[in-house]
């Protein structure tokens, strides 16, 4: 038997294992259902195939092959499906899937957690549903094409008499604070001007939650005792009070409190979420893989801020140009955007970080957002911010402006 045929065989056997299982969770937009029994099926599947007393050297290279194989969605689901088929098959895909930062590729869901690749753009977009406020966030947009797109997060607007939050899970047919695929939430003030991102788990070894109500009501479901529920706050965002846009187009900056400004100069790093932490996958046994035995320290490539000089990231929207012809401010977005909106904005490393990089850095787009139909926008991030935080740096632009505009 060849190996491209070996190859073929597995991804057949465990095709339908991806379907059903990863699909639930973190997968197509029309299927948001949760899988119990997925685990079950999977090592059922295995035990009666040929593969149970496959040689590990074997093994390996062909779970290696596959990796690199499926570079893409739909068929990176078929390393996802290996991941989750038994533990020595999921311990070897945890060595060869290497993160998003070094990887470019979204793979696992705790993808939306890690630092996108470094001078790449993670090209992704953005639907609105008006009439239920909620929000939508997928991979792969190609306006050539009219694939709808993987789905990676979900968004509920809750507007509240003196806040609005927004909540962002990992399953659209579930976003609520008390659920199992909650991960985060962005909160404005009254006028629309400050925003604050808080993150359900802690972004780094050192984080301090913010204790609120919230927090209380969280962790009646979500997080074990082990691992406190929270609001630990990864950023904030501000734009400039601008009554009835006398003062030109919006600005705005983003304080990026769990990233140090170190991360972008040269041999740098950001903080890298490795694992979810116990507790917050319990009503999704079939990726086992997720949870973490470990302190809350192993779940990270990079320590904390813990002293004066590890300054926060500041990161700040790049100025448009008056076009003369079109009277109209203007930035490039290299086609990426093609509707004239006040929501368009492109993020950059601000001159307020000492020693954060050069003009290079400073003229290097680190997340771009821009409309492109009624209710559809792009959504373009790297290094050194995550899928995470660049949706919910985008889902402030959405929110009403008393102040601003």
């Amino acid at each position: 038997m060849s190996f491209k045929s070996i190859l073929q065989d597995m991804k057949g056997e465990f095709g339908s294992i991806s379907r059903k299982g990863f699909e639930g969770r973190f997968g197509r937009s029309r299927s948001h259902r949760v899988v119990e029994d997925c685990t079950v099926t999977a090592v059922d599947a295995l035990r009666q195939s040929c593969w149970a007393n496959m040689p590990p050297e074997l093994l390996r290279d062909v779970l290696m092959r596959i990796e690199e194989s499926d570079g893409d969605w739909p068929s990176r689901q078929n390393v996802v499906a290996c991941a989750g088929v038994c533990r020595s098959w999921r311990e070897i895909m945890k060595e060869i899937v290497r993160n998003l930062e070094v990887s470019g590729k979204v793979t696992f869901p705790i993808s939306v957690k890690q630092p996108g690749p470094r001078n790449t753009l993670i090209q992704c977009f953005i639907k609105r549903n008006r009439s239920t406020q909620t929000y939508h966030l997928y991979l792969n947009y190609n306006q050539a094409s009219n694939d709808s797109g993987k789905f990676i997060l979900a968004a509920r607007r809750c507007r509240r008499p003196t806040y609005t939050d927004y909540i962002i899970s990992l399953n659209a047919g579930d976003v609520s604070k008390a659920s199992s695929n909650y991960i985060g939430k962005l909160r404005s003030n009254f006028l629309g001007t400050k925003f604050t991102i808080y993150d359900a788990q802690p972004p780094n070894a050192g984080a301090k939650v913010t204790k609120s109500r919230s927090t209380r009501l969280v962790g009646m479901r979500q997080i074990s005792p082990r691992v406190p529920a929270g609001n630990y706050p990864v950023a904030h965002i501000s734009y400039e009070l601008n009554v009835l846009g006398s003062r030109g187009p919006r600005r705005m900056q983003c304080v990026m409190d769990a990233i140090p400004v170190s991360a972008i100069e040269s041999g740098g790093a950001a903080p890298t979420q490795t694992a979810f932490l116990p507790g917050n996958f319990d009503s999704f046994p079939s990726l086992p893989f997720f949870r973490s035995k470990s302190t809350r320290s192993d779940s990270f490539q990079s320590g904390p801020l813990s002293t004066p000089k590890d300054e926060m990231l500041v990161l700040k929207n790049k100025t448009p140009r008056w076009h003369d012809q079109l009277q109209c401010w203007c930035l490039n977005f290299n086609g990426r955007v093609t509707v004239a909106s006040v929501k368009n904005f492109q993020l950059v490393a601000s001159l307020e970080n000492r020693g954060g990089g050069g003009q290079e850095q400073q003229e290097n787009v680190i997340l771009q957002f821009g409309k492109v139909g009624k209710d559809i926008f792009t959504m373009d991030y790297q290094y050194p911010i995550s899928a995470f935080q660049a949706f919910a740096i985008c889902l402030s632009s959405f929110d009403t402006k008393i102040a601003c505009e």
